[in-house]
């Protein structure tokens, strides 16, 4: 039997290097994670966000420059949970499913069919260290829903 050995990109080791409690969770781990996070959010929840969310979390909201959000990026689990809860994850008019974003667990919330928001997260072990909001409307376009 042949040995199969993983082939990674430069810019993966790198990253790796940077990042080693960010290395290769496997997927039923970020799943597991990504809906605790997903729960959180849709019931608005600041405590169960706060605790599923690293103490240096990050929230990085992409508009390109079409909406109105934070300029630059919310740190920490207190000022991150308390942006989270302004998404509209809960209100009446707006779905939010679990999808795959990125090849990974995400969320993606729509009105009337057409893509609001598509969130991606970053795990690490069995928290959320980054959040990544697309809100941009030429990036989501894709996501829309008839």
């Amino acid at each position: 039997m042949q040995d199969m050995t993983e082939v990674r990109t430069p810019a993966e080791m790198l990253d790796e290097r940077r990042h080693p409690l960010m290395t290769r969770l496997p997927p039923a781990s970020h799943d597991r994670v990504a809906r605790r996070f997903a729960a959180a959010c849709a019931r608005g929840d600041t405590a169960a966000l706060k605790a599923v969310l690293t103490a240096e979390a990050t929230v990085v909201s992409d508009t390109g420059g079409k909406l109105r959000a934070a300029v630059r990026p919310t740190r920490g689990a207190d000022a991150s949970a308390r942006f989270l809860t302004a998404l509209p994850t809960g209100q009446p008019d707006t779905t939010t499913t679990v999808e795959p974003v990125n090849g990974r667990t995400g969320l993606v919330l729509r009105r009337a069919g057409q893509a609001v928001a598509v969130v991606s997260v970053t795990v690490t072990g069995t928290e959320v260290a980054a959040v990544w909001i697309v809100l941009n409307p030429d990036k989501l376009r894709r996501w829309h829903r008839p």
